[in-house]
């Protein structure tokens, strides 16, 4: 190779091209059939925001209802049901919270985000078992509509946990549906946490060793570790629930001679891991948006990969801090502690190394980037009030409050969710090639950031003070924190709203996005936007994909391009590339 042809811009395939995979194939079996890693993500995506705004809307029903002491809309959904108002309000916060931790943050970034995305970031046209993808996609589904048929049967009120003794005593006749729902979608996780190490260990391309992939691939491939080691303890105690209450086998009913605290060994057993199957892949999308838009290298890579190793094994031993006040011995107690407070550290490094990577960094305050500073900020808070209830006295005064509520929504909604929906906007103009409204994003964050922490902030002061859980009366005492709660609500709904609302007119009237928009220098940004169906016509370039150093703006691309002339190893005096 020349020196000239050496100080060339990379000459990659990036145009947009009418044979993209939105228009490989028409028609309704043509996605039903699809065996397209992207169109399958897709499809994910479709259903679980979809989940996410029927489970959105029993959360503005519960909190609506906290307005006031006694009954206030409940009073006519119980007298037209013909239901007791408790049982009704029991019904509404067992569907949020079982559709929201089900159906929607459990998959919303492996499975939708994460299937677009990870082949693509591999330079590997699909993932590794394509037919399998297309199943686990099918089991989802199932299991979503095994929801709706439990509503249809007369709702369940066990609370998303489905404790014992009362998803075996409970009469309402949607118990079974949802449980079978839930086993189902078991599978779905544990067939896609399959396909996905698979495809990781098989499908790197040459050059992509370990440490040269994103931060993004460590976090899933974690997360898939967690999936298919903890799932199947959850579907073998789900089962063991229905048997016994079909069969009348004593197991979980003490009534029948079984045990409830051991339901609760088994179930945390396999929800604590599911607490990081939901955080580690946001932690994963974070690095992306941190390093991207500060245009910086990531500072301390291994020790962000290594973390999330790191949580996945930590995630199998610390299930016991959920039952401090069952009746566990003292000496249990002491080590559950003290191991949910070495979560801590690990944690803390990815937070420490992404707070480093923003200093002196070229920072773009785009939609998705504020996103991003929003995890930092919930994520710390969520942490760090997580440290209350890992302290044994302190635990026993805050257990079933609403601190407990306030902090698995500052983890699970204000960091996995928030992350998620900041993986959406960075990954939008990839997924569908048109940009959305800056504007409105920025305005849209706004609301819900403000929104999500006028809701549970007060819900920590709430708690403090001994407001319990899943009460729908209350002493008046509490209703000044309630109401501020459901105001910021109201405002975060909004957010969504906007959000949801200026990213389908994008699809109409957005602007076609370039190859790279944001200056990413992972292996997706060097295809078009939106990928063609196989992905990649020539096979893409391995290099550092934190190397920020040789992205510069192209005005005739009206977006980002890798140009070798800026190589640092090319040139004796390299300066970093501005953002544009």
């Amino acid at each position: 190779m020349t020196t000239l042809e050496a100080h060339k811009p990379e000459t990659l395939d990036i145009h947009a091209s009418s044979d993209n995979y939105l228009t490989h194939s028409k028609g309704f079996i043509s996605w039903a059939c699809t065996l397209d890693h992207k169109r399958i993500g897709v499809m994910y995506l479709v259903g679980v925001l979809g989940a996410f705004f029927v489970g959105g809307i029993f959360a503005i029903l519960v909190r609506t209802e906290l307005l006031a002491p006694g009954p206030t809309i409940v009073g006519p959904f119980a007298k037209w049901m013909g239901m007791d108002p408790a049982d009704v309000y029991n019904q509404w916060f067992t569907l949020h919270g079982a559709i929201m931790v089900f159906l929607v943050i459990i998959p919303s970034i492996p499975a939708a985000l994460g299937n677009f995305i990870l082949p693509v970031m591999l330079g590997a046209k699909d993932v590794a078992f394509p037919k399998l993808n297309l199943f686990s996609f099918y089991l989802w589904v199932i299991g979503a509509l095994m929801a709706v048929l439990s509503l249809l049967m007369g709702g369940f009120d066990t609370g998303w946990t489905f404790y014992t003794p009362y998803s075996t005593t409970s009469p309402a006749g949607g118990v079974i549906p949802i449980v079978a729902g839930a086993f189902i979608l078991g599978f779905s996780s544990i067939f896609t946490g399959m396909n996905f190490i698979v495809t990781i260990h098989k499908l790197r391309p040459p050059g992509m060793t370990w440490f040269k992939m994103p931060l993004f691939l460590w976090a899933i491939y974690s997360t898939a570790i967690i999936q298919v080691l903890a799932t199947p303890v959850l579907a073998i105690t789900l089962l063991l629930l229905i048997i016994e209450r079909t069969v009348n086998i004593g197991i979980f009913n003490p009534s029948m001679g079984g045990d409830p605290v051991l339901y609760q060994h088994f179930f945390w057993f396999y929800s604590h891991p599911a607490v990081y199957i939901m955080i580690v892949p946001a932690m994963g999308i974070v690095s992306e948006l941190i390093s991207v838009h500060s245009h910086r290298h990531i500072f301390g890579y291994r020790f962000i990969a290594f973390s999330s190793v790191a949580i996945a094994m930590f995630s199998f031993i610390v299930w016991g801090h959920h039952m401090f006040t069952s009746g566990q011995s003292a000496l249990m107690n002491t080590i559950f502690s003290a191991i949910s407070f070495s979560v801590g550290i690990p944690s803390a490094v990815k937070v420490f190394n992404w707070t480093i990577t923003l200093y002196k960094g070229n920072i773009s305050l785009n939609t998705p980037m504020l996103y991003g500073l929003a995890f930092l900020f919930l994520f710390t808070i969520g942490g760090l009030t997580g440290l209350h209830l890992a302290t044994l006295s302190v635990d026993v005064h805050l257990h079933d409050t609403y601190f407990v509520v306030a902090h698995f929504h500052y983890v699970m909604m204000g960091s996995a969710l928030i992350a998620m929906i900041g993986g959406l906007h960075h990954w939008w103009p990839k997924i569908t090639g048109r940009m959305y409204n800056e504007n409105w994003g920025r305005f849209a964050w706004v609301l819900v950031f403000v929104g999500f922490n006028v809701t549970f902030f007060t819900q920590f002061m709430l708690g403090s003070q001994g407001m319990p859980r899943r009460y729908y009366d209350y002493l008046p005492e509490f209703q000044t924190y309630h109401v501020i709660s459901t105001v910021g609500s109201y405002i975060m709904s909004v957010g969504f709203f906007i959000t949801a609302g200026y990213l389908l007119a994008s699809l109409v009237n957005g602007k076609r996005a370039p190859a790279n928009p944001w200056g990413g220098r992972s292996l997706e940004w060097q295809c078009p936007s939106p990928p063609p169906h196989d992905n990649f016509k020539t096979p893409p370039r391995v290099g550092d994909c934190y190397d920020f150093s040789i992205v510069r703006w192209s005005d005739e691309e009206n977006g980002y391009v890798v140009d070798r002339s800026l190589d640092p190893s090319l040139r004796e005096n390299p300066t970093p590339a501005k953002g544009h």
